[in-house]
C-alpha cells in the first residue's frame, strides 16, 4: 500500500515562497497520478495541483503561473513549489494517488482520493 508523507509547511509573509514535499512510500501506480490538495479553514478541501508518471501537469485556476507541481521519480518524491504567496492560500496541504481519468484530472476532484495523509500546515500572513 502507498502512503504520503508531506512536508515543508511553515510561516512565510504574503509574496513570499514554500517547497512542499510529498514522499511516496511504497510501489506508486504507474497508470496513477499525483494529486495536490489545499484546505483552507472552514472549507472544503480543493485541487491545486496534478502530475501524471509521465510528466503532464494540469493547475488548479487559483494557483496558475504561482505554483509548480514535478516530481522526481529516482526519489519518489513529488514537489509542489508555491511563489508569490497569498493569505488565502494559508491551510492545510495533502498530497495523494488518485486517478489520472475525468474530472479527477479536469476538476483535480478531492472525492477521487481514497487515503489522505496528515498533511503540512501553510501559514500566510498578509
Amino acid at each position: 500500500q502507498v502512503q504520503m508523507v508531506e512536508s515543508g509547511g511553515g510561516s512565510v509573509q504574503a509574496g513570499g515562497s514554500l517547497r512542499l514535499s510529498c514522499a511516496i512510500s511504497g510501489q506508486r501506480e504507474p497508470a496513477a497520478c499525483i494529486g495536490w490538495y489545499h484546505q483552507s479553514p472552514g472549507n472544503e478541501r480543493e485541487g491545486v495541483a496534478i502530475i501524471s508518471t509521465g510528466g503532464t501537469v494540469h493547475y488548479g485556476d487559483s494557483v496558475k503561473g504561482r505554483f509548480t507541481i514535478s516530481q522526481d521519480i529516482v526519489k519518489n518524491t513529488i514537489y509542489l513549489d508555491m511563489n508569490v504567496l497569498k493569505p488565502e492560500d494559508t491551510g492545510m496541504y495533502y498530497c495523494a494517488q488518485v486517478s489520472c481519468a475525468g474530472a479527477c484530472w479536469t476538476r483535480i476532484m478531492q472525492s477521487c482520493v481514497n487515503d489522505w495523509g496528515q498533511g503540512t500546515q501553510v501559514t500566510v500572513s498578509s
